[in-house]
């Protein structure tokens, strides 16, 4: 993500935040401009109704036809704010939601709500368990361009506890933004579009009955190898899987790298062994067109990034390896991403 700054006083700001630590100046996120600006009497703009909540900071025109912000006119269903814990949960939930549009509205991608086009829009459910029926679970997915959340996930505890269960590496609220909107752009980009036969050839035949596929997988488990053909084992369940995952790394990628970009980062280790980890100054990837040039920056940037945490005593902040077949599948995926944006997109008003 950029780096933003207060246009009141230039002090370095997060994504997230509503004042300026420096000059106290109120500051909102504007879409048109993808900038952190402050708010100044006599200025057109207004805080999107989620604000009162605090689960917002982005701004919407006065006099706008919607009192909610593009992130927030996506929302089909949130929690229940008479508990208060839920408040928190989607407070989090909101952070990686937010977070998500961004990345979509910088790549340029179709964007609309199902408000607006009910067979071809996005929506959000955010949900908790019923805990007082049977057979009430929610499950974290996507069917037919409305993302839900299970609300659990936005609880640390709870969400660490399903990625043990599940024998992952990473589970995070992005990360699942990130892949279950992947499915939504497949139904957008890629089904019944002239990219399906290129996808078939790196995927798989995504005609194979998914239910099958799925009690397969649970029993089963990855086959012998996996990991030389797939970013992780989930993505060998069915092609719609793989494309997903991959989708939600290709993501990562791009978001990690614009922000080292901000950052002016570079990797030049003083270790002559290590040399072929050089990578110049990072630049900006959302303006690369070859994807090769990508990868080249993001696999040093990540054994330094991998390196700092275990200085610190953590996980590895990207604990994943990335094979030749998994960057041919992200290639395809740049190209994709980068027709669809040769298009005008169809954003929010």
């Amino acid at each position: 993500m950029k780096l933003f700054n207060c246009t009141n006083c230039g002090h370095p700001v997060y994504f997230e935040n509503v004042f300026c630590l420096n000059c106290n100046a109120s500051l909102g996120f504007d879409v048109q401009s993808l900038q952190q600006i402050s708010l100044v009497a006599g200025n057109n703009w207004q805080y999107c109704f989620n604000h009162q909540f605090n689960v917002c900071n982005w701004l919407v025109p006065v006099g706008s036809a919607s009192v909610f912000c593009t992130a927030c006119q996506l929302n089909r269903t949130i929690p229940d704010l008479t508990r208060p814990e839920y408040l928190e949960k989607w407070n989090a939930i909101e952070i990686a939601k937010h977070r998500l549009i961004y990345q979509l509205l910088h790549l340029q991608l179709p964007l609309v709500s199902k408000e607006q086009n009910e067979a071809e829009g996005l929506a959000f459910d955010f949900i908790a368990d019923d805990k007082t029926a049977k057979e009430k679970k929610v499950f974290t997915g996507h069917d037919n361009g409305v993302i839900t959340i299970n609300i659990a996930e936005a609880d640390d505890i709870e969400r660490e506890m399903a990625r043990k269960q599940m024998d992952e590496v990473y589970r995070t609220l992005l990360g699942h933004f990130r892949h279950e909107v992947g499915h939504y752009y497949w139904d957008r980009l890629i089904a019944s579009k002239s990219h399906i036969y290129e996808f078939r050839n790196l995927f798989g035949d995504e005609s194979l009955d998914y239910a099958e596929a799925l009690k397969k997988y649970y029993a089963e488990g990855a086959p012998a190898g996996w990991n030389n053909h797939y970013i992780s084992a989930y993505a060998t369940m069915h092609p719609w899987e793989d494309w997903a995952e991959t989708w939600a790394h290709y993501l990562h990628i791009i978001d990690t790298l614009e922000t080292a970009y901000y950052f002016g980062l570079s990797v030049h280790p003083i270790n002559e062994a290590t040399q072929k980890l050089q990578t110049g100054t990072i630049t900006d990837p959302y303006y690369i067109r070859d994807f090769e040039s990508i990868i080249q920056l993001w696999l040093p940037l990540t054994f330094a990034m991998n390196s700092l945490n275990r200085s610190m005593g953590l996980k590895d902040s990207y604990p994943f390896m990335i094979n030749n077949a998994v960057v041919d599948k992200m290639k395809f995926i740049h190209k994709v991403v980068r027709e669809a944006a040769s298009v005008q997109p169809l954003h929010i008003n």
